[in-house]
Parts: C-alpha cells; sequence; structure tokens
C-alpha cells in the first residue's frame, strides 16, 4: 500500500471486522514539530495483550479464511521507515486504538493519498457505524461526525445520491480548506 489513506481504511475495516459500532479517525500535521501523526480508535471486541504483541507479525492474523494478515505488518514498515513509531493498545471488550507518528519531512513517508475518498468508502459502505473524523494541519482543524449528519436526517444514513454528494462535498471542501488534496 502505497497511500497512509489505503492503511487508514485497512485498520478501518480491521475496526468494522470487529464489531464497532464507533471508529475514531485522527490525523494532525504539524510541520514545526516534524510529526505527522494517525490515530484510528474503536469500541470494537478488542484484542488481549498476546494478540496485540503479534500483530505486526506478517506471519500472524487472528481471521480464519488465511494464514497471513499483512496489513498492520506493511502499516508498520511504512511507519518505521519514515522514522516514527506504530503503538497498539486494546483491551477486549472495550475496543483498540492504533496511533502511528512519523517524521513529516521524512523522505520516505508515503503520501497520505486521498483520504477524502477513503472516508466516503467507509461511511457509505457502513452506515450503521458513527465515524468521527479530525484532520488537524498545524493551527488549522476540519472535523465531521456522522452522528450529526444523522441527527439532521433523522437518524438514518441512507446510500441516496444525494446524501453521498453532500458528505462527499463536505469532506472535500474540508479538506481543501486546510490545503489538504482530497
Amino acid at each position: 500500500m502505497e497511500d497512509l489513506s489505503l492503511h487508514i481504511l485497512d485498520i478501518a475495516q480491521n475496526s468494522i471486522a470487529a464489531e464497532a459500532s464507533r471508529i475514531e479517525i485522527t490525523i494532525r500535521e504539524d510541520i514545526r514539530k516534524d510529526l505527522l501523526s494517525i490515530e484510528i480508535t474503536d469500541n470494537g471486541a478488542g484484542l488481549d495483550s498476546d494478540t496485540v504483541s503479534r500483530v505486526t507479525d506478517p506471519f500472524y492474523t487472528t481471521r480464519k479464511t488465511r494464514d497471513v494478515g499483512l496489513g498492520l505488518a506493511l502499516f508498520n514498515e511504512a511507519v518505521e521507515s519514515s522514522n516514527g513509531n506504530l503503538t497498539i493498545k486494546s483491551q477486549k471488550g472495550k475496543g483498540t486504538k492504533v496511533k502511528a507518528t512519523f517524521q513529516f519531512s521524512n523522505i520516505d513517508r508515503r503520501p497520505m493519498g486521498n483520504i477524502g475518498e477513503t472516508l466516503l468508502v467507509l461511511i457509505i459502505g457502513n452506515p450503521k457505524i458513527s465515524f468521527s473524523f479530525l484532520y488537524q494541519k498545524n493551527s488549522k482543524k476540519f472535523s465531521f461526525d456522522t452522528e450529526l449528519i444523522k441527527n439532521s436526517i433523522n437518524g438514518h444514513l441512507q446510500s441516496s445520491s444525494e446524501n453521498i454528494r453532500f458528505i462527499a462535498g463536505t469532506l472535500n471542501d474540508g479538506l481543501k480548506n486546510l490545503g489538504v488534496s482530497a
């Protein structure tokens, strides 16, 4: 996976598989501190400490359909190649928090990719899950929460073309106002 947005998609899919009802995605760029951080938190099934210690091993997976789990292993490789750090905190029955920090200026740091499209795919594809998104670039912020949208449209986030256009437009406008390509 060349783009960080695809790693975010993969981790969020793990959260969905863990039956999370809420997923929070936070991205922070701090140019002065030369730091990029990505944090994905969910309220899913969580992992025990033994599993947490093994999830970045490419030959370990909790899935029953295959013998390898490359998602977090590849993400960890992307983090380490850009002088970063990956931490995973989880509690069985409470959820999981994956946090990656990157040296922003590192030549090997992968590009963000189209985070707006990634979020749109997650939101439209999983209307029963609440997604919260925060992108902070230096002192500017953009936040988006599907619960606020659900409350304004009678509790249903249907995949109508009108809703898709509204969500896509809101994400794209918010990210463009930060100077992030959407």
